[in-house]
């Protein structure tokens, strides 16, 4: 493939909130060299007509003419902006039609997650219907087509226009092909003029986030299109015979025509196209480990993490947008409210704070250099020598040094949250507001302000790829083959988006195996091609949009919207003092449990997971669910157990990665329903197996009034996470495992699995659990042999339940009242005192260790380095004096705290059975292994566990040396029993 030299021009183009940026290149040169002209002016109030005015400016800057252009491409926020600004006029409601069978995910509805204002404006139907399939592949249920026609007529009625498909599985449906087969049916029976998204073209595994990426597409899907006609008839007016293209969250170019069908991919496409944009500007500067790239504008500085392949980090967690939940792929970009219109606040004693507010637009007006009267960031840089303005700055000496050092830290610390390592890196400087940067960071060995640096956004547009990914998981040992496989199915994806098959690079290769699995490997590629642009204009010729209502498009933007605006977002526990908030306790003992009461649970159920237990989010809401349908759910204390009660203790089993795209289902309702039929006992209460993390939550439902209506224990067998199904107060009592057994699974589509006694030793009865698990799609429903009262009163641990309360408050309380700083100490209070809890240490993770094992456990370590003296801004970020790191080891939960000493020397902090759990400065919520990553600020606690857990038979079992560590237990922390909640408030006589 060759190309002429007038196949080489190529535009440009950014749309910001604050301007509009576009440049011409030339591709066939390098960095600086290849841009040919770029113009900078204000974003209007109408996209269209800026892109319009400035690809007008551009071309009278340069000799090109229109026709020597071979491609156009545009990125721009315009379409997230319609939703975040509930702008009702752009925004359209959706139908959602979710398939899956066996009530799984029923406990988590669509838009169950929503914030309400924006739900009320885009909810318009919404049913599950049978279909979906397990992660590898197999069936849980066939579609029905009569349930498709049924709700086709309902959708139909509404006069909903835009139909969102999902289906659980579907990222690995490769037999059954059911979003597809909807599709078809929905078309025969509401035409060619109503949208049909399916969710497998939007985003990849993770059901509720999948699917809310999918409703968000689908709600501007018909705005986009009518913008995407009118940047056409900008390109018709202008003379330019090229194709149009929109640039992607990654990097990428998208056709029009795929821009149409998905514009949620082009939402983030602003920061990562700074960064593609310096990547090329600065290509012989980037390190061999990447680089930092800094984007400065009017109001915000984004900065993110450059990769040697010249593309930006994606984020590796769930993204917001609106308020909203989404798996899409993301630029990782770190935002501050600094800009060059940030506001400068004194106060009287004389500190100086830098925004986050901002004279945006009317930086030129405003601002002290350009004759106004309101003193910001630019004012700063003027003062330091900056030739910029047309007056005098009169600033003090002291409030310039001051600003200057607040404008350096702000930056400093955003740096410090992106990079990989402790290690100096570079940093790549670009966007308008570039010029307060100061010359030397702290951790920054250079600082780069290539040419183009102001424009590198509509450059990074400029230089976009097709892109093409596949994946898919192999079975066996033809990984090799599979390779190939995939690899060539991404670049047959990147040529139908409009690229040339012989030019693909491979981009990123993973090769992973499945959990809870020993012969299944996913293998992902994703490719980068250069764009066939005359293909690609061939097909936009031919498109049928008629220049009629490209007419009308192209000036409609200019109507002012009344945008929504609504306060259904704030809930009622948001809404009143969490400080003074008083639970339902009947007189006779029953704690009936509120919205409110479920938030304080599940924070302090992931807290009590040390680490694992998984995420408690998915419970919470199904369980929330219940309470917003008329159910109940009560807890009952523990001392009121009578002997003959019989209680299963229950619980969740299996991978996060199947619970994530499959959650709910009624795996452990049967499993209580078959335990029940096997042992011939009739349940009246519930036992958690374990209160840390989901399990905590989780057995909420089962108790509730949907299901067994009845009460759930103040207490657990655990009293926190545990990764095995032996560590359990249980089996410290017992004589052998089989007093643990039978044990049965249900995968809640009809297989049931029972391991019975006897068994040999806990070994062989947990491979047992494991194999009919990974035989269930690696996620079942447990349930253990029923429990006396007298047996849990004997053996359980008490008011764990009451204790997840009082620590969930605790965060709660502090999250309200915006004292964040102050969670360590109430946690420690809710424990039960300074002996019961303290702080280890804080400050900010330096390096994560992890790798997955074949029964599923993470198993790493996580480094926390401390701060350094002018990062330390609270009396907790001084706690461990003499420490210089500590070092975590953990098995799915945190089981060491190591520390090392400023002389070398490495002293044990803490071993498990102590409590040990990290937490996120900045949201005072606990954080999962999974979430651990380089440069978040946590503080390390511990905490007691039940005195059980230190005798000398429950060491054996899940001390240290059941982790095949080579610490004794010690510990100085004395257990206090959690005060009842029921016996707290519960009304007095």
């Amino acid at each position: 493939m060759t190309m002429s030299v007038t196949e080489t021009l190529v535009v440009g183009v950014d749309v910001g909130g604050t301007n509009t940026d576009s440049v011409l290149l030339d591709i066939s040169k390098s960095s600086a060299d290849a841009v040919l002209a770029s113009h900078k002016a204000p974003t209007t109030s109408n996209v269209t007509l800026s892109v319009h005015a400035s690809l007008k400016a551009l071309l009278s800057k340069s000799a090109a003419k229109p026709t020597d252009i071979t491609a156009l491409a545009i990125g721009t926020t315009h379409f997230l902006n319609a939703i975040i600004e509930k702008d009702t006029s752009r925004v359209e409601k959706v139908a959602v039609l979710r398939l899956a069978s066996h009530s799984f995910s029923r406990g988590t509805p669509p838009f169950a997650d929503w914030p309400a204002a924006l739900e009320k404006i885009i909810h318009g139907h919404s049913a599950i219907i049978p279909g979906g399939c397990n992660i590898d592949g197999t069936l849980i249920g066939p579609v029905d087509e009569t349930a498709v026609c049924e709700q086709a007529g309902i959708i139909k009625s509404k006069g909903i226009r835009n139909v969102v498909v999902v289906g659980i599985g579907c990222a690995t449906d490769e037999k059954y092909h059911q979003e597809d087969v909807v599709h078809d049916w929905l078309r025969a029976e509401l035409g060619d003029d109503v949208n049909i998204i399916l969710s497998h073209d939007i985003a990849g595994p993770g059901l509720l986030a999948r699917e809310n990426a999918s409703i968000l597409n689908a709600s501007i899907m018909n705005f986009a299109q009518r913008t995407i006609r009118a940047f056409i008839g900008a390109i018709r007016r202008i003379g330019l015979q090229c194709p149009l293209y929109l640039t992607s969250n990654v990097g990428h170019l998208l056709p029009f025509s795929e821009a149409m069908r998905a514009p949620i991919k082009v939402f983030s496409s602003g920061a990562t196209n700074s960064i593609r944009g310096a990547a090329f500007l600065a290509k012989s500067s980037i390190s061999e480990g990447g680089s930092i790239v800094i984007d400065i504008g009017g109001t915000t500085s984004d900065i993110g993490f450059l990769l040697r392949n010249g593309y930006p980090r994606l984020a590796k967690t769930y993204t917001d947008l609106a308020g909203v939940k989404v798996n899409l792929e993301m630029p990782s970009v770190e935002s501050i409210g600094l800009g060059g219109g940030s506001i400068l606040h004194v106060a009287d004693s004389g500190y100086v704070a830098v925004g986050p507010d901002s004279v945006g637009h009317d930086l030129t007006t405003k601002t002290l250099c350009f004759g106004g009267d309101v003193a910001t960031a630019t004012d700063v840089a003027v003062a330091l020598g900056t030739d910029i303005g047309s007056a005098k700055v009169s600033l003090s000496e002291e409030t310039v040094a001051k600003a200057n050092s607040r404008i350096k830290k702000m930056l400093e610390d955003c740096i410090d949250r992106v990079k990989l390592s402790p290690e100096p890196c570079k940093v790549i400087l670009v966007g308008g507001g570039s010029i307060l940067c100061p010359k030397v960071l702290a951790g920054v060995s250079h600082v780069i302000l290539p040419e183009h640096a102001g424009v590198a956004n509509a450059i990074g547009a400029a230089i976009a790829k097709v892109f093409g990914a596949a994946e898919k998981i192999v079975r066996g040992s033809g990984i090799q083959e599979g390779i190939e496989e995939v690899k060539a199915r991404a670049i047959q994806n990147a040529v139908s988006n409009g690229g040339y098959a012989d030019s693909a690079v491979v981009l990123h290769e993973e090769v992973s195996g499945v959990p809870y699995t020993t012969d299944q490997t996913m293998i992902k590629v994703e490719v980068a091609c250069v764009a066939d642009h005359e293909r690609m204009h061939a097909e936009m010729s031919h498109a049928s949009i008629p220049d009629e209502l490209i007419d009308q498009v192209l000036y409609e933007e200019t109507k002012k919207h009344d945008i929504t605006t609504a306060n259904e977002d704030e809930t009622s526990s948001s809404k009143s003092e969490l400080s003074g908030y008083i639970p339902a306790v009947t007189a006779a003992g029953e704690w009936i449990l509120s919205k409110t009461d479920l938030r304080f649970l599940a924070v302090g159920c992931y807290i009590l997971g040390c680490g694992g237990g998984g995420s408690p989010y998915a419970p919470f809401l199904h369980t929330r669910q219940l309470l917003l349908e008329g159910d109940s759910i009560r807890i009952t204390r523990i001392e009121d157990l009578k002997d003959d009660d019989v209680m299963p203790p229950v619980a969740s089993v299996g991978t996060p990665a199947v619970s994530i795209e499959r959650p709910g289902g009624n795996g452990v309702l049967y499993a209580m329903q078959a335990m029940e039929k096997e042992t011939g006992a009739k349940f009246n209460r519930l036992v958690a197996t374990e209160i840390g993390g989901a399990n905590g939550v989780g057995t909420l439902v089962w108790a509730s009034t949907r299901f067994y209506n009845m009460p759930v224990v103040d207490g657990d067998l655990m009293g926190r996470a545990y990764p095995n199904f032996e560590m359990v107060s249980q089996y410290i009592h017992a004589s052998s495992i089989n007093e643990l057994l039978p044990v049965i699974l249900c995968s809640g589509s009809g297989e049931t699995v029972t391991i019975p006694a006897p068994q040999p030793d806990a070994a062989t009865a947990s491979l047992q659990i494991r194999d009919a698990c990974v035989g269930m799609g690696s996620a079942a429903g447990a349930s253990g042999p029923p429990i006396s009262g007298k047996a849990m009163r004997d053996i359980g641990i008490p008011n764990t339940f009451s204790l997840a309360w009082r620590l969930g408050r605790a965060v709660a309380v502090a999250q309200q009242a915006g004292n964040i700083a102050d969670v360590p100490r109430a946690l420690i209070a809710a424990a039960g005192g300074d002996k019961s809890a303290k702080v280890l240490f804080q400050g900010k993770i330096r390096s994560v260790k992890s790798t997955l094992t074949t029964t599923a456990h993470s198993l790493g370590e996580v480094t926390v380095e401390r701060l350094a003296d002018n990062e330390m801004e609270t009396e907790v970020d001084k706690i461990g004096e003499g420490l210089v790191e500590i070092v975590v080891p953990f098995m799915n939960e945190n089981l060491v705290v190591k520390g090392k000493m400023e002389d070398g020397s490495e002293k044990i902090l803490a071993t498990i059975p102590d409590l040990i759990f990290l937490l996120d400065t900045s949201t005072g919520e606990a954080v999962g292994v999974q979430e651990y990553r380089y440069g978040l600020k946590v503080t390390v606690m511990i905490m007691a566990p039940h005195p059980l857990w230190a005798s000398e038979r429950a060491l054996e079992v899940a001390g240290p040396s059941a982790f095949h560590l080579p610490y004794e237990y010690t510990t100085a922390l004395e257990y206090t029993k959690p005060v009842s909640v029921i016996d707290e408030f519960r009304p007095k006589d």
